[in-house]
């Protein structure tokens, strides 16, 4: 069992049956009472979001997840297909709950996907992907409008901005968590 000064940022719990994971999180002491802990939870199966504040006797019961290591094999529609590498089981999850995560997975890719009482609700990213750039606008040399970064595309469809020296073809890392450029990749 967790207590509420258990929580923060990124943990999974279970509430009434269903795993949950703490997207935001504020502690507040007013001067009198009980400490008091705001929470921002995400539903992990339906994605449902909402806000609630704990005291601090309250006690929660941590999420029983499994992780497994699969590789995504392709996407059809609005579905994400995997195979588990161990057995060769197939499964497939949407959209709706790969959320941005689509924007960083390549063919191919090994991921390890989240279970929860058997059934696939979440896939974990590598911090760091190394993606091609299919789409890059050539940059205008002086063009003072604002900070010396240009849009590109990467071969996901992911739009992001870079220094203008990365050119259409570069294969670029970028983090999975903010979505940002970190550098070129020299193969």
């Amino acid at each position: 069992m967790l207590s509420a000064s258990d929580l923060r940022k990124g943990l999974k719990v279970q509430i009434d049956g269903n795993p949950f994971i703490i997207t935001e999180f504020e502690f507040s002491k007013p001067g009198k009472g009980q400490a008091l802990y705001r929470c921002k939870l995400r539903n992990m199966i339906n994605g449902n979001q909402f806000t609630k504040t704990y005291r601090s006797g309250d006690k929660f019961e941590k999420a029983v997840l499994e992780e497994r290591k699969m590789q995504y094999l392709y996407n059809q529609d609005d579905e994400y297909h995997f195979m588990d590498t161990e057995n060769y089981e197939q499964l497939f999850l949407t959209s709706e709950q790969l959320g941005d995560n689509v924007n960083f997975m390549v063919d191919n890719m090994e991921l390890d996907i989240l279970f929860f009482d058997d059934k696939p609700i979440d896939v974990s990213l590598p911090i760091f992907v190394n993606l091609t750039v299919t789409r890059a606008d050539p940059w205008v040399k002086g063009d003072t409008s604002g900070t010396d970064t240009k849009p590109v595309t990467v071969e996901t469809g992911y739009q992001l901005q870079v220094p203008p020296f990365v050119e259409e073809g570069e294969k670029i890392q970028i983090d999975t968590r903010t979505g940002n450029y970190v550098t070129r990749v020299k193969e």
